[in-house]
Order: structure tokens, then C-alpha cells, then sequence
């Protein structure tokens, strides 16, 4: 029997370690059962934390804890999935094809910008979704010092006030600094077409978010959206231009492509829709988790975010539950109740939320300790320890990853 995991992600991550948890707990053979998770890359990148300066050394080796617990890893990236057939058509590292077959699919397969057709978008555009688009931000930054200091140069324009958009805005007035010297006074401006900046983060949260962009001297520009990009800087809806040499687009995310293969029910975001076990009804074999599903948490109507933190109990869920079809064993409902949000604010520290109300239980410095402390701590992968890794994926044990639940 085999079993193979797409994505080597938060979710797809848990997925194997929970899979391999439930063969070892029922005393099957890694030859009996094969556990086969297949990326591109052997690490996990540490996604949440590429508006940080650095983000080359934002990954996490996944090699060790793999060999660890007895998962095969596949290098290479899943080109097309036939779910009748139960194959995997892989384009290996060497430019080689692979195929796969499958007993059971687990489709971690992440999420990535959404980019509309904008002029000049592609051209001129940054953002801080994957690593190589964090990195070539970083490049661009670092090279701005060697720049004349006009044009916009030391402006920096964040499309979007949503959570990502905040964090790499409030991180940016401090990058700036220690690229063009503590006497530089950088502007950056939020760009967003809604009237409210953090639409998502509710009333109470928003005149914390408010008073910290205030403090950092970050200007919100709202109710415009952006019509075009070019080398002189953007031009909004509304007609108004803004002199800049960087554009740092952070206005929503998709599910990854590779879901359109799956002949199933997606929602706008391209999520697929799955039960409460995180099958994809009317697909055998097939489950889905992370930011790829869309799944309900409770029954209150609340259902998981694309995040890691949600991604990471997801995934623990949907490994375990795919293992125990081949193992002849119950499947668990996944559900996640408890839901905490922790935004950082750049030198203003950090916002920490409880509850999908997002009521207000850390503000300031004590929020930044958390979240310094879930960004460096618990959204890393386990130890290369067999025992300690599957103890960690026990998917009724896995809470969200902050751990503060």
C-alpha cells in the first residue's frame, strides 16, 4: 500500500508525521505501508516570516526528520494528478518524469499570490509570498542604497492592509534604516481599496493596528485600488500616481494551481471542498488539508484559514485519516475550535487576538515576545527523534501552532 502526500508545507509536513504515527502505532511495516511525500525541495519554508529581512535563511531541513520516521521523499514537482487511474506524474530535479501510484492522495499543495492582470504588475511588482520572491525583494532593497536618492527611491508602496500587508509594512521603516543609515527617513504608504484598513482583524483590533502604523509614521492610502505599474512608481483607481522604485503586492492568495486537476467542488479561493474527515467527496482515494481545502472547524459555521495554523492541525488530520482507510481503522473529524491570531508591527511590537471575535489580549512588547517566540519556535519542525517527532502529531494533540491554546 502506498500513500503519497503532495507538498512539503505546514500542512503536508504533519500529514507525513501523522500518517507515520498511526503505521507505527498499529505495528505495520514501512514496507507495508509507504509513506511517499513529494516537494521540490526536502525543507519547509518558513512562509510566515518572509517579510523579515534575510529570508535566504528562513527554511527549515526536512531530510533527517523524513528518514527519521520512515517517509520516502520524492524530489521533484507533481505535474499532473489522474484520480481514476490513482497516479502522480512528477517532473523530477534531474528533468527526468516520474510516475507515482497511489492507494490514498493527500493534497497539501499550499497556496500561492494572486496576481491579477494589472499593467505592469509582472514587470515591477515584488511581495513576499514564496522565498524567491522574498529574496529578490531583499536583493532589490539592498541594492536601493546604491541608488540616487530621488524618484521615489526611498518610498516603498504595500498593496494591500491585510495581515501580510501589515507585517511587511510595519517591518519596513527598520530595514530601510539599516540599508540607508538611522538618520534615513523612508516612507511607506498602504495601499488598499478597502475604506478600513485590516479589514479582516475586527473593531477591536483596528485602533491597535492604527496607533502602530501612526507611531512608524506608515501613511494608509484607502478606498483606491491599483490600475497600473511602471518604472517611475504606481497609479491607482483614483487617478493618483506615487513616485516609488518598489511595489510589494499583498492583496490576497489562491489555492495552488495543481487543485484544478482534482474533478471535485472548489470554493473563489480554488480551495477544494472536503468533509469533516478532509475527504474530497466524490473522489476516491482523495484527501485534501491545508491551504488547498476548504474545511469547517467547528459547528459554528467558522472554517479554517489559509495559515499555518490552521494548516498544521489540517494536515495532522488529514495524514492520520488517510492512513487509517489503508489500516482498516476509524478516521477522526477534524475540528479546531480555538483560533488565535498574533500580528507583528514592526518596532510597535505585536497585536495578539483570541477567539474568531479576535478579542484583544496582548498588545505592544509582551505581543512581539509571542510572537518572536512562535516565528523562531513553534512553526519549526520537530527533531530528527523518531519517538519525539510522532508524539508531536497526534492529531487531537496538535493544537494550533502557536501552542497557546
Amino acid at each position: 500500500m502506498r500513500l503519497v502526500i503532495i507538498g512539503a508545507g505546514f500542512a503536508g509536513m504533519y500529514s507525513a508525521l501523522s500518517a507515520a504515527r498511526l503505521r507505527e502505532i498499529h505495528g505495520v511495516s514501512p514496507e507495508e505501508l509507504e509513506i511517499t511525500l513529494v516537494a521540490p525541495e526536502p525543507t519547509l519554508v518558513i512562509r510566515p516570516r518572509l517579510y523579515e529581512p534575510k529570508p535566504e535563511t528562513l527554511t527549515a531541513p526536512l531530510v533527517d526528520v523524513l528518514k527519521a520516521i520512515d517517509v520516502t521523499y520524492v524530489q521533484g514537482s507533481a505535474e499532473t494528478i489522474e484520480t481514476k487511474s490513482r497516479t502522480v506524474r512528477i517532473a523530477t530535479a534531474k528533468g527526468t518524469r516520474k510516475t507515482l501510484t497511489y492507494d490514498r492522495l493527500v493534497v497539501a499543495t499550499g497556496s500561492r499570490l494572486f496576481r491579477p492582470n494589472i499593467p505592469g504588475l509582472a514587470e515591477h511588482g515584488f511581495s513576499v509570498d514564496s522565498l524567491d520572491d522574498a529574496i529578490a525583494l531583499d536583493k532589490h532593497l539592498q541594492g536601493l542604497a546604491k541608488r540616487p536618492a530621488v524618484d521615489g527611491r526611498d518610498t516603498v508602496v504595500v498593496t494591500g492592509g491585510g495581515f501580510t500587508g501589515i507585517e511587511a509594512a510595519t517591518e519596513m521603516p527598520s530595514r530601510l534604516r539599516k540599508i540607508f543609515g538611522d538618520k534615513a527617513k523612508p516612507r511607506v504608504i498602504i495601499v488598499d481599496r478597502n475604506l478600513a484598513i485590516a479589514p479582516d482583524m475586527g473593531e477591536t483590533s483596528r485602533p491597535v493596528i492604527e496607533d502602530a502604523l501612526k507611531k512608524l509614521g506608515i501613511e494608509t492610502w484607502l478606498g483606491a485600488g491599483v490600475a497600473s505599474l511602471d518604472e517611475s512608481g504606481i497609479t491607482l483607481s483614483n487617478g493618483e500616481h506615487i513616485e516609488t522604485e518598489t511595489v510589494i503586492w499583498a492583496a490576497g492568495i489562491r489555492a495552488a494551481p495543481l487543485t484544478q486537476q482534482i474533478p471535485s467542488e472548489r470554493d473563489n479561493f480554488g480551495r477544494l471542498l472536503v468533509d469533516r474527515h478532509l475527504r474530497v467527496p466524490g473522489v476516491d482515494g482523495v484527501f485534501a488539508t491545508g491551504d488547498a481545502a476548504r474545511a469547517a472547524c467547528d459547528d459554528d459555521g467558522n472554517y479554517a484559514l489559509m495559515s499555518c495554523q490552521h494548516a498544521t492541525r489540517m494536515g495532522a488530520f488529514a495524514g492520520n485519516n488517510a492512513a487509517a482507510e489503508l489500516l482498516g481503522v476509524p478516521t477522526k473529524p477534524y475540528h479546531q475550535k480555538g483560533y488565535v491570531t498574533c500580528l507583528d508591527l514592526g518596532e510597535a511590537g505585536a497585536l495578539f487576538t483570541r477567539g474568531w471575535e479576535r478579542e484583544v489580549t496582548m498588545v505592544g512588547d509582551v505581543a512581539k515576545k509571542t510572537k518572536q517566540e512562535i516565528n523562531t519556535v513553534w512553526i519549526y519542525p520537530p527533531k530528527a527523534e523518531r519517538a519525539a517527532a510522532l508524539a508531536l502529531a497526534d492529531p487531537e494533540r496538535v493544537t494550533d501552532v502557536t501552542g497557546f491554546l
